[in-house]
């Protein structure tokens, strides 16, 4: 009797681990711009993993200490850096989205660095080259020494991200033209997560790369399998658009997600979790741009603002 009673607890804990949905993100940094230990990074895994990816690096180390104060993690900085981190996913190659992996690179484990080919082409030349920083990547100026192994992404076809049950899709973006950034839609299984590195408005950028990324996801905010989008928000309504240099305000935010709700219908976006990030932290800006993101929030999103450290789920 003890025997088959171990064995149906032991089936229960399976189950339950086997029916977790939804996805575990813990920020490692969150501001855009100018604070140099809080830049865009946040970890990503399936609910009940430890096995994440990091989707942008601006700071690792730092951010990894505010989430062990804050208990996100029960393990040491050391294991989470070589141990839980199993990858990198840039958007583009901007310091507040990169610094990170390049300081921590030199006692970091064997990674992948997942990218889009310009991302990669301007790391290899300008970061990992011997001059700026040791290449400890797996192509570039010799020798190579092959501890990061880029893997370049192709828009819309999907790549296996090692040793996390976790597959991802790129697509590019305008930030500023002619710069470019990456926006990653992340699956497991059948839950999707969709992260926007920096980007202009389709209207203001003159592209249509946003629609695009809005028209691949409508089916699945459709089926409530997009358990949350990533979005940035750099400046209050007041920065003129001459002066956002590939990035959006409330304003321009609100109106490219009416976009979405326009192939996805207005209803599927309702409690969407949208988590604002890359707010520049300059005076008053994030009061105002939290005040200005609520007001103009007709579609009834679920606005997340997330504090560096602090884990939080989407589901």
């Amino acid at each position: 009797m003890f025997r088959i009673f171990c064995l149906l607890i032991s089936l229960l804990e399976c189950f339950t681990v086997f029916a977790q949905t939804g996805f575990e993100i813990i920020p490692l940094g969150v501001n855009g711009g100018a604070t140099d230990g809080n830049l865009s990074a946040y970890m990503l895994a399936p609910a009940g993993s430890d096995a994440y990816v990091c989707l942008d690096a601006g700071t690792v180390s730092n951010g990894i200490e505010k989430a062990i104060e804050k208990k996100a993690f029960s393990a040491n900085a050391e294991t989470v850096l070589k141990k839980y981190i199993k990858g990198y996913l840039i958007s583009h190659p901007h310091l507040d989205h990169i610094s990170g992996m390049i300081i921590n690179s030199v006692d970091d484990t064997v990674k992948q660095v997942y990218a889009m080919e310009h991302c990669i082409n301007v790391i290899k030349a300008h970061y990992f080259n011997w001059q700026s920083w040791p290449n400890l990547a797996s192509d570039g100026n010799a020798p190579a020494l092959n501890k990061y192994r880029y893997q370049q992404l192709t828009e819309g076809v999907e790549m296996p991200v090692r040793e996390t049950q976790m597959s991802v899709q790129a697509f590019p973006l305008s930030h500023s033209k002619p710069y470019t950034s990456t926006a990653f839609l992340v699956k497991h299984q059948g839950d999707y997560i969709l992260y926007f590195g920096d980007t202009g408005a389709d209207e203001v950028e003159q592209t249509d790369h946003m629609k695009r990324v809005w028209t691949a996801v409508a089916p699945i905010v459709k089926s409530g399998k997009l358990k949350g989008i990533f979005l940035e928000v750099s400046y209050p309504n007041a920065q003129p658009d001459r002066h956002l240099y590939g990035h959006l305000t409330p304003k321009w935010f609100m109106k490219e997600f009416e976009v979405l709700a326009g192939l996805a219908g207005k209803q599927h976006l309702r409690n969407l979790n949208v988590v604002v990030t890359h707010i520049k932290p300059v005076g008053n800006n994030e009061e105002t741009i939290r005040k200005e993101l609520k007001a103009a929030n007709n579609l009834d999103l679920r606005l997340i603002f997330p504090e560096q450290g602090v884990k939080f789920e989407l589901k």
